[in-house]
């Protein structure tokens, strides 16, 4: 990092913010959005100049402009970006810029400010990295032997004034990331979590766009909180035209409390935009993607055995259920709950993390053997952070317990929540999965979180240890990567109740949802991805009735649903004849055969017209190859239904275009459709604009197209010879 002038540009990955330190105590995000190239000192500080607001009758005289952490002290009238006091004396704050730093390419800045009279000291650090995205945090320290009490700290992110539309996310459990739209309109659009994880109901995504916009265009920004507990977020727009979202974590009244010298950093807060959900969304798998640690090698094919036995472990049925997985081709076998101590249903055992003897007299070995033998990976799932009254953890260590009074709080699933920020409990745990770990030959925890957080406290001092448990859980889960190499964690949460960039850096996939209904996974994984890369998206085939909704579903839908993401089964297979383990073979071959294209390619959805259809696909990075799903949701009003699209091609390529994989009707009186008899070849424009007619197809069906570039079309090589542009 080097000093630089009171005028930054931070250029990278597409993406230009700039920012001008010379008119208010903090600097100001005057842009953010489309590079705006090389810009000289000059050109910067007219665009400082060009965006500062003017006095009005009945205002201040000196106009407040939204810094980077907006202030009272400054004339600021909408939400703060800090709220504190000490003892309810400096509530207000005056932090003054005394240095900004920029690295030498220009990508990233640390701007430090300090408010003497309240003691005060703040690092604002933010970038923007090689995939487009707006990265920012705050940290804030206390100087002064005095505490200060931190009631809330989050960055902000401006936006443009013309985005008239806010898009977020709500759900349950079963259904989560389901998506609600608003007017963008003058005062706050709030979104909180309190659950002390982010919650089947929380927003993944809080994003703000011109009116009307979908995943193929439209102008949009959005923010999203990297943190695994507490948080809010909001879109806030006030009577002098500020607009702006802003995302931080949620603290519980007490729960930040610093002492001289002590400090609290805020999450990342990650900011993308572009034009569509799909370019917002691309910023953030390819972000992921360069990840040092992301996973490298091809996504294990899973099999779960939750819905195949539940509670019911018996070694020769789950040999029998690996013999099926192998033959069918999957690559990972989970022994899902029920392998440890007491652990016959779910009001028993969690906290006892010793294999149960009277279930698996030999241990775990024979059947981890036996698996192994056939050619796959063992897993196994967990529920570290939780406790069973019915446990020997519980009767021998209460004060483990999180409660925020001497009794305990609500039970949810017979279960509370154990507390990670205690010393004692958080050696426990890493000794307990440590030891397993080293005793069997693992790769791969299915790690779950099967509860909200209520009354969240410690045992000793009755203070909020949602915060600190969060951080606990982190320092748990890198332990363990660290002790063993290779190790792969699933993030589960009574399905999708914990997704985040936060856990993210720890794990390597999340399971989407527990609801494995391919109609209802169909919204859930298409919000899902807005953040999360089709090989981190857990997505399993189940059986034909499925257990959560009771939906009778056919086989091509519930594995063309699920081929677009980290594929899976959850299924009992010894219960299918030959030619029924023929076709689910046949599904994952068809995976298999498209894994690498599916799982570095960018994910594309497109705007059908028509809500009872869905169209999504993913396109190879060099355009060379690309898999679609046309889906049937339901009956449709038009009979036969229109043409779609397929967007995200490489315009000016030849593409054949042939089903892979599901049928179209055949009902009397049909006809066949044409271009279905045989590939077509048409260039990526015309598959984006014209589009193909849509096949018949019944309600809850589903065909899967593959499309392979031929060529560059003629037309377009004929325009670019002779100096023609588009």
């Amino acid at each position: 990092m080097q000093r630089r002038t009171e005028l930054l540009h931070l250029r990278n990955g597409g993406t230009s913010v700039i920012l001008d330190a010379r008119n208010a105590p903090l600097p100001v995000i005057v842009f953010w959005g489309e590079d705006q190239g090389d810009v000289g000192e000059a050109e910067l500080a007219a665009l400082g100049t060009a965006a500062l607001p003017q006095r009005v009758s009945g205002g201040l005289d000196q106009p407040a402009p939204l810094t980077l952490i907006p202030q009272e002290s400054s004339g600021w009238l909408g939400t703060p970006g800090l709220a504190g006091h000490r003892n309810g004396r400096h509530f207000s704050t005056k932090l003054v810029t005394e240095s900004i730093e920029v690295d030498e390419a220009s990508t990233n800045a640390v701007v430090r400010a300090a408010d003497d009279a309240a003691g005060l000291v703040a690092t604002i650090t933010l970038g923007v990295t090689a995939s487009g995205l707006l990265r920012q945090r705050i940290t804030v320290e206390n100087a002064v032997d005095d505490e200060y009490s931190l009631v809330s700290l989050a960055p902000t992110f401006p936006v443009p004034g013309d985005l008239g539309e806010l898009l977020d996310t709500t759900g349950r459990h079963l259904r989560e990331r389901s998506p609600q739209r608003h007017a963008f309109t003058i005062g706050t659009h709030l979104r909180e979590s309190r659950r002390g994880r982010p919650g089947a109901d929380a927003s993944l995504v809080l994003a703000a766009g011109r009116t009307g916009f979908g995943f193929e265009r439209g102008l949009v920004y959005g923010v999203h909180v990297a943190w695994s507990g507490n948080h809010r977020i909001a879109a806030e727009r006030t009577p002098t035209a500020e607009s702006f979202l802003s995302a931080g974590e949620l603290l519980v009244p007490g729960e930040i409390v610093l002492g001289e010298g002590e400090s609290y950093t805020t999450p990342w807060v990650i900011g993308s935009w572009g034009d569509g959900l799909n370019r917002l969304s691309q910023r953030f798998h390819d972000e992921l993607r360069a990840r040092p640690q992301h996973p490298a090698r091809p996504r294990p094919v899973t099999l779960n055995t939750w819905e195949a036995v539940y509670f019911d472990h018996d070694l020769d049925t789950l040999a029998a259920l690996a013999e099926r997985a192998a033959a069918v081709g999957v690559e990972r076998f989970v022994l899902d709950d029920g392998w440890f101590r007491g652990r016959r249903d779910d009001t028993a055992g969690l906290g006892d993390w010793y294999v149960d003897e009277a279930v698996w007299p030999s241990g775990l070995t024979p059947l981890i053997e036996h698996v192994r033998g056939l050619g796959m990976e063992f897993g196994l799932w967990v529920e570290p952070e939780m406790v069973n009254l019915d446990s020997e953890l519980a009767r021998e260590h209460p004060d483990w317990i999180l409660r925020g009074r001497d009794e305990l709080p609500v039970p949810a699933r017979q279960q509370y929540v154990l507390d990670l920020a205690n010393d004692d409990a958080w050696r426990y745990l890493l000794e307990r999965l440590d030891t397993l770990l080293a005793e069997h030959d693992i790769a791969y925890l299915k790690w779950d979180h099967n509860r909200d957080l209520l009354e969240a406290g410690a045992v000793d001092s009755g203070r909020a240890r949602v915060h600190d448990n969060v951080e606990a859980l982190y320092r748990l889960l890198a332990a363990l990567k660290l002790r063993h190499p290779g190790l792969e964690i699933e993030s589960c949460a009574s399905g999708g109740a914990r997704v985040d960039l936060g856990i993210l850096e720890h794990t390597d996939r999340i399971w989407t949802s527990d609801t494995l209904d391919p109609v209802e996974r169909l919204q859930i994984q298409r919000y899902t991805s807005l953040i999360v890369p089709p090989e981190m998206m857990g997505a399993h085939l189940t059986s034909p009735t499925v257990h959560s909704t009771g939906r009778q579903v056919p086989l091509d839908l519930s594995a063309g649903v699920a081929m677009l993401g980290h594929l899976g089964i959850e299924w009992d297979l010894t219960t299918l004849d030959a030619d029924g383990l023929a076709s689910v073979a046949r599904w994952v071959e068809l995976h298999k055969r498209h894994r690498a294209l599916i799982h570095s390619g960018a994910v594309v959805h497109a705007d059908t017209p028509d809500a009872t259809t869905d169209v999504r696909g993913i396109v190879a990075v060099d355009g060379a190859s690309a898999v679609f799903t046309f889906t049937q949701v339901a009956t449709s009003v038009t009979y036969p239904p229109g043409r779609f699209t397929l967007p995200g091609l490489d315009a000016d390529r030849r593409y054949t275009v042939r089903i892979a994989a599901g049928s179209v009707a055949d009902g009397p009186g049909q006809s066949p459709l044409p271009w279905a008899e045989q590939p077509i070849t048409l260039t990526g424009r015309q598959l984006a604009t014209a589009g193909l007619q849509a096949p018949v197809l019944f309600p809850a069906q589903l065909v899967l197209l593959e499309l392979v570039a031929t060529d560059r079309s003629t037309a377009t090589d004929s325009a670019s010879s002779d100096g023609s542009t588009d």
